[in-house]
Formats: C-alpha cells, structure tokens, sequence
C-alpha cells in the first residue's frame, strides 16, 4: 500500500505595497519555458502572473499591491504535479534555483530560507528519533539528548522567525515533544492525539496555503496503529481519523472544510481507497458541496463513482429488429466490451472495422456499440458493416442519454466488462483493447 508523504517545500514571491520581482534559474534549462505565478486562498487560487523561462532564466514582476501569503509557481503540465509553494511578506525581492535533480534553493529570501533550514532541520532530529525507535534501543539518556535538541531546535526557530510570515508556519507546525522516555507505542499515540494542539486552523494565512491541507491530509493518511493490517482494516482507521478531523474542523468555514475534503477525497481515489472516498463524500463533502452550491463537484464525483472499477455498468437499452434488448439482461457466460462511437468519426470508422475482425474468433467477448448520432441515416450503413457486433443508437449525439451516463468525450471510448456488467477496465485506445482481449481471451 502506498501512503502520500507530504514534503513541505515553499519559496517567495509577491509585494503588498510595492512591486517586487522573483527572479531565478531552472535546470536543465532545455526542460523549461514557461513559469505561472497563483496567490492560494482557503478555496482554490488566483492567477497572478506569468513569464517565459528563457534558457533558464527568468523574471517574474509581480502586480503591484499583491498581498502577502503563499504563492504557487507552476513550471510544467500537469499544473497539480509541476509546482512548488513560496511564502511572501510584501516586502522581499526573491531569488531561487530550481533544479530537476535537487529541487529548490534560495539566494535571496530570509522567509523562505529560514523555511527550508526549519524544516530540514525538524526532520533530521525526528529521523533519529524514528531510528532510536527501530533499534529498539532503551538508552535513556540518548532518548532525553534527542528530544531536548528537538526542542531546542523549535524554540530557536521561533525566535529566529519573530515577526515574519513563516514564524505561523514554525509555530503550527511545532512536533510532539515527549517530558522523558516513552514506548514506541506510546510516543505514537501521543503524538496523534497532539497534532491538532498547535494548528490554528481557523487562521486565514494557513488556510491560504498547502502546508496546512498538505498536514491535516497527512494525518488522515498516517496517523495509523502500528500493527498489521490488510487494505480494509487500514481504511476503516482511515475514516476513523477523517471523522476526528471533521470534529476538529467544526468551527472552520465551509468553503475551506470544502476545499479540504475534496483534496483529500481526490488523494484516496488516487490511492485507491475507495472505503473512504465513499465516507468522504456521503458524509461530509456531498452536504458541502451542495450547501456551497458547487453542483459540479458532486455531478464529478457521482460520475466518477458511477463509472469507477468494480462499479456495475449504467444501463443500456436497444431494439435489433422486433427484439428488446438489455445489458442487464445479458447472459453471465461472457465478458463484454462496450464501444461508444460515431458514423461521423474517421478514427471510429478506421478502428471498428479491425477490431470487429480480431473479434471474428471466439474469443469470448461481446461487444456492444453505441451510436453518438444526430440520425441514423449513415449510422444504418456503416452498423451493418460491423454485424457480429450489438448495436445501441443514441440520438442527440453528445448530449445524448449514454453520452452523459458514461460521460463520453470523444469517440471511440472503451470500456470492459466481466460477466456480471461490472466495469473492470476503461482502455484508453484501440492498442489497448486488443491487449487486454488477448490477455483474457476464452470462456
């Protein structure tokens, strides 16, 4: 099972009263041409600026009067993979580096550099702390050497950070700090049930930012029992630590809980927890969702459930002949592709053709082509080239009936299914259809 670990990496960037400028390098500079600064908010983010990265140097004049807070550089596409946060206090003209192979370092920003220096410093003090731990040593007084530098080490960030932006930051992230020698399995439980203590989650600036979502999903994803446990077990602790976040969450405006919830919803269906994205949904993000009249996100989740692996195929109905036929209804004894095409198509009237002829054989697969029509004029012309096939009409074409319930954008769209109509792939191409029937070919 893979858990997302969430690595805090923030830089600098925009003004309050003036107009500052980010400047810096990427390398290889071959790899990069373009950067687009976002100011986050509790709900999303902003559009701020943009620059080309030209061999590999930029220069990002920020719009004067931008408020301080986290920014989001975006560097590549995907834009949710290819960014890192900056923090900015209004004030501070920022110099960076960024690299493919080491990341991100500082030349000029007494915010972010002291950011990177906290974090990295907190880490390594609690990766010799984990260490202790898995050798089981019982020496004391290393154990006391060792908390005792961990709080240090916070106390004298805090103080080096006294009236900047990033001293919120240091502060709500301060760790557990036990008062002497404590079992592993104690030293977890505490620190659990201590994590919320310094988090301000009703703050504006960190909610304004992804170190307080990128720590509150963590929790749900780690703070687990140290024992072992199968996929089920692990997501039922899951919701268990969903539900105290939630509790903690009471008094924090929906928009941000919102925010949160459907991050977190988006990282379990990434991981495959399914258990707890269903609990996400029906117990906090539908109501949510709906109170905050973002219709979209449940219409996006509804079908996402619908059409996910493992869920039994919408239902389709077509007429060959005097005969009314069902996909409901269909025999157990086979597994089934369903083809959403169109006679206007040319990538479908290339592609059907070879795949109606690799399934002449018994392969033991049933197709079921779906029309995308405006009429069926030539639909009747070319179906009757495919005739070992099923054929579905579905007029309106792209706002048609099967066009919504499977959410199709373009044609031709693949999916499989076994023998109880339940969907247990959604190939992305004709390449990979023929794959899979290969590999599953026969009875």
């Amino acid at each position: 099972m893979k858990l997302y670990l969430y690595l805090l990496v923030f830089l600098v960037a925009f003004p309050c009263y003036s107009q500052n400028t980010i400047r810096g390098s990427f390398s290889p500079a071959a790899d990069y041409t373009w950067l687009i600064a976002y100011k986050l908010q509790a709900d999303g983010q902003n559009y701020i600026e943009d620059t080309r990265i030209s061999k590999g140097k930029f220069s990002l004049k920020l719009p004067k009067d931008s408020p301080s807070g986290t920014y989001r550089l975006v560097y590549a596409v995907p834009q949710d993979e290819f960014y890192f946060d900056i923090i900015y206090n209004g004030k501070e003209d920022i110099s960076l580096d960024f690299n493919t192979q080491s990341g991100l370092s500082f030349r000029d920003s007494r915010e972010n550099i002291i950011f990177q220096r906290y974090f990295r410093d907190i880490r390594l003090i609690e990766q010799e702390i984990q260490a202790f731990y898995v050798s089981e040593s019982k020496d004391k007084k290393h154990f006391a050497e060792l908390t005792q530098q961990l709080s240090q080490t916070q106390q004298e960030y805090e103080n080096a950070s006294e009236g900047l932006l990033v001293n919120l930051f240091i502060r709500s992230n301060a760790p557990y700090i036990p008062s002497g020698y404590e079992s592993l399995e104690a030293f977890v439980s505490h620190r659990k049930h201590s994590y919320f203590k310094a988090l301000e989650l009703d703050n504006p600036e960190l909610q304004a930012s992804g170190f307080l979502t990128d720590k509150l999903i963590n929790f749900v994803f780690t703070a687990l029992p140290l024992k072992h446990m199968d996929s089920t077990e692990t997501q039922h602790y899951m919701i268990e630590n969903a539900a105290l976040l939630a509790d903690h969450l009471k008094a924090v405006r929906s928009n941000y809980k919102l925010h949160l919830f459907y991050t977190l919803w988006s990282d379990t269906v990434a991981n495959g927890f399914q258990i707890v994205s269903d609990y996400l949904y029906n117990q906090h993000l539908k109501a949510l969702a709906s109170e905050m009249q973002q219709n979209e996100i449940i219409n996006q989740i509804e079908t996402h459930n619908r059409l996910r692996i493992g869920a039994i195929a919408p239902e389709i109905e077509w007429i060959s002949g005097k005969d009314f036929y069902k996909l409901s209804s269909l025999p157990e004894n086979d597994k089934y592709l369903l083809v959403f095409w169109s006679s206007s198509c040319s990538h479908c009237l290339n592609e059907l053709p070879k795949l109606h002829e690799a399934l002449l054989p018994n392969t033991g697969f049933t197709v079921i082509a779906v029309g995308l029509e405006d009429d069926d004029i030539n639909w009747k012309k070319e179906a009757a080239k495919l005739s070992h096939f099923k054929h579905a009409l579905a007029l309106g074409k792209w706002e048609s009936e099967y066009a919504n319930l499977y959410a199709i954008l373009q044609t031709p769209t693949y999916f499989i299914l076994d023998n109880d109509k339940k969907i247990i792939a959604k190939p992305e191409d004709y390449e990979e259809v023929l794959e899979f029937i290969k590999a599953n070919s026969g009875p």
